[in-house]
């Protein structure tokens, strides 16, 4: 009951939220709460530390834009095909990186995300450094209008929450089980008869749809795509996200993603000082916080169980 509660207040303080904070804002939060969880897949659950994530979130971004813009689909095509094609490089990603594991996965994830890095600055349709500008709101089945940020807000809403309860189901399988399995000892895993190989590109392939489907919906939020969504620096920012709020548990990176988005939100007017704070923030967490803030209460309410049952 209490958490039929919870997600009812959380109900109504998403659908009200709107009309009291900048909604751009809100879905800034709720496109990197998908992303954050796409990367949580990898490495809270699977243990894959993929350092070049950004190139699912960046690439999502150009092809939702050039979808809407010039291929003239209505929006939500443009999400669907976007979410199926950044699925379909995450299984070419995992062919090539599978079979290895720890910082062998890491640096090969990093050298072929630069690689599309330096093939999307080429390409023509994403115009370079200017980036893939005024990109449109296309109607939601061709007549809802989503042109204004107030109902735009309500479908980025609605796809948010799409996505996070398909992670939810992902996590919470047999399949996810097989994920944990593989992150905790692999070789046990191997000898049952599994292979690991086969459930890590699956899980790689479901985590770039997730976050080709964020970068699509961020590239509509601000109607322009940029070689930065692609870059090391959100990659190393996801990580930051999910380390905050807590790998491996459910609402631990999404957690994080909203605070690193309006912490960034807060100390823009300070420039370069927010990069200092940033990285105060993140030393106290791994000094203090080392299964992040919402792994440190899950275990703060374990340990007040268990007291209160002995």
């Amino acid at each position: 009951m209490t958490r039929y509660l919870l997600l009812a207040a959380l109900a109504v303080a998403a659908v009200a939220a709107p009309f009291f904070v900048y909604p751009i804002l809100l879905m800034t939060i709720l496109c990197f709460m998908v992303f954050a969880s796409s990367f949580n897949l990898l490495l809270g659950y699977a243990g894959l530390l993929c350092f070049g994530h950004a190139m699912f979130f960046g690439t999502g971004a150009y092809i939702g834009g050039w979808l809407m813009k010039e291929g003239g689909l209505s929006i939500e095509l443009a999400f669907a095909a976007t979410t199926l094609a950044m699925a379909a490089l995450g299984w070419v990603v995992g062919l090539i990186s599978a079979r290895r594991g720890g910082i062998q996965f890491a640096m090969i994830t990093l050298a072929i995300s630069q690689f599309v890095y330096f093939l999307l600055l080429r390409a023509p349709f994403t115009h370079g450094e200017d980036g893939l500008q005024r990109i449109p709101r296309s109607d939601l089945f061709g007549v809802i209008d989503v042109s204004s940020n107030l109902s735009l807000y309500y479908l980025i809403l609605a796809i948010s929450v799409a996505a996070i309860w398909f992670f939810y189901r992902i996590v919470h399988s047999p399949f996810g089980e097989v994920l944990r399995a593989i992150r905790d000892n692999e070789g046990r895993v191997e000898s049952l008869g599994f292979v690991p190989e086969r459930f890590k590109i699956v899980a790689l392939t479901l985590s770039a749809g997730l976050a080709g489907l964020a970068g699509a919906m961020k590239a509509s939020v601000y109607q322009i795509a940029t070689l930065h969504d692609l870059s090391f620096h959100v990659s190393g920012t996801i990580i930051f996200m999910a380390l905050l709020g807590g790998l491996g548990t459910m609402a631990g990176p999404m957690v994080g993603a909203a605070l690193i988005v309006m912490l960034n939100d807060h100390l823009a007017q300070f420039g370069e000082w927010a990069l200092i704070i940033q990285g105060v923030v993140f030393l106290a967490v791994i000094l203090f916080f080392r299964r992040g803030l919402v792994g440190e209460l899950q275990a703060f309410v374990r340990r007040r169980a268990a007291r209160s049952a002995a």
